[in-house]
C-alpha cells in the first residue's frame, strides 16, 4: 500500500497535469517554487469536496501546516499556504493571518496585476505579477506560527 506522502503527491501531479496547458505550466512553477520555500512543509490536496461529496470549491494544493481555531473553541490542521486553479486564474491563499489587511498593504501595491483580499491573492497569470513580491508573500505565510 502507497504511504499517504506518495498518494498526496500524485493527486497533485495528477491535478497539474489536468489543467489547461496555459494555466498548467504557471501552476507548476509556483509549486515548484513552494517547495523551494518550503521542502519539508506538509504537503495537502483537497478535491474540493465536503463530507457528502459534493463540491464546494475549487481543489486546492496545500503546502505547510497550523491549527485552525474556530467560534466554538474547536480546533483542526489545515494548510498555511494554498494554491489553485479557478475560472479566472490562478489563487494563492495564504490562511491563518492575524491582520486581515496585512497582505493588501504589504503587497497589493507592488505585486502587480493581481486582486489581494485578507487571504487571497488571484491573478490570471503569472506574468501579470511580480514573481518575487509573491514569493515573498507565500515566504511570509510559511513563516507564520501558530
Amino acid at each position: 500500500m502507497a504511504a499517504k506522502s506518495d498518494i498526496i503527491q500524485e493527486q497533485i501531479t495528477n491535478y497539474l497535469n489536468d489543467q489547461p496547458e496555459s494555466k498548467r505550466a504557471d501552476l507548476q512553477e509556483l509549486h515548484k517554487r513552494i517547495r523551494k520555500v518550503a521542502p519539508k512543509g506538509k504537503l495537502w490536496f483537497t478535491d474540493g469536496k465536503n463530507s457528502k461529496g459534493k463540491v464546494v470549491t475549487n481543489p486546492n494544493i496545500g503546502y505547510g501546516a497550523y491549527t485552525m481555531k474556530y467560534a466554538d473553541g474547536s480546533t483542526r490542521e489545515f494548510y498555511r499556504v494554498g494554491l489553485s486553479a479557478n475560472t479566472a486564474g490562478i489563487s494563492v491563499y495564504i490562511m491563518g493571518l492575524p491582520d486581515k489587511t496585512y497582505l493588501a498593504k504589504t503587497y497589493g501595491k507592488k505585486i502587480g496585476k493581481a486582486t489581494v483580499t485578507g487571504y487571497c491573492i488571484k491573478f490570471r497569470s503569472l506574468k501579470d505579477v511580480v514573481l518575487d513580491v509573491l514569493t515573498d508573500a507565500i515566504k511570509h505565510g510559511l513563516s507564520i506560527k501558530d
